[in-house]
């Protein structure tokens, strides 16, 4: 049975990746960014009536959703710590925070009707490891990180699982077409990702649940 898998933040290079992935295996794809565009819908997922009402559509036309990949990204850093724009922690609280707070809180009814069902964000180093210059961005992972876990324990005992995927950095062809000399080590490309992505429905969704996977490794 095709699954129904909806992939936040279909904009970026990572995003256009899973939903190629997913699309190659037979699913029904709900593709959503912020602009719209390519056969997505245009939603801000930073407003939450915005977001109820999209997880109303999607539970009226498919009942469930066996798959959300949260993929509304940003990056903001400073020179030193005294240099941290607190306007860019507003920034990346709203990209990497709230949107995931709207979109889980709204869609975590539908996950629980799934018989094999996962929630999965990209996290990065930099949520374990804080330097100086990269506070806001840091924190906001973190804080990430631990609004899905809230997820997971959410989820025990269903058979859905919330897990966590922790890159350095994304690559992609144009990134690499741009800087030919560049080695890009330590970053995963995006269509690893996806890979890695479409992998976790291969596993008990216990033994998923609430981990922490190193793409980096």
């Amino acid at each position: 049975m095709s699954r129904v898998i909806l992939v936040a933040g279909t904009g970026s290079p990572a995003g256009r990746a899973v939903v190629r992935r997913f699309t190659e295996l037979g699913d029904t794809v709900v593709a959503v960014s912020r602009s719209g565009g390519d056969g997505a819908l245009a939603v801000d997922l930073q407003d939450a009536t915005a977001v109820r009402e999209l997880a109303e559509r999607v539970g009226a036309e498919h009942g469930r959703v066996d798959g959300i990949v949260h993929l509304v990204g940003g990056w903001r850093g400073s020179k030193t710590f005294a240099d941290t724009s607190l306007e860019d922690w507003e920034l990346l609280h709203g990209l990497l925070v709230r949107t995931l707070q709207n979109v889980s809180l709204a869609f975590e009814p539908l996950l629980r009707a799934s018989e094999n069902g996962r929630f999965v964000i990209v996290s990065a180093k930099a949520a374990q490891a804080p330097t100086r210059t990269n506070a806001a961005y840091a924190a906001a992972k973190a804080a990430a990180e631990a609004w899905t876990l809230s997820l997971a324990d959410a989820l025990k005992g269903t058979s859905s699982a919330a897990a966590i995927l922790v890159i350095t950095a994304l690559v992609h062809d144009g990134m690499r077409a741009a800087n030919p000399d560049k080695q890009y080590k330590g970053f995963t490309d995006v269509d690893d990702l996806a890979r890695a992505v479409t992998a976790l429905w291969d596993q008990d969704p216990a033994a998923v649940n609430g981990q922490r996977i190193d793409l980096t490794a």
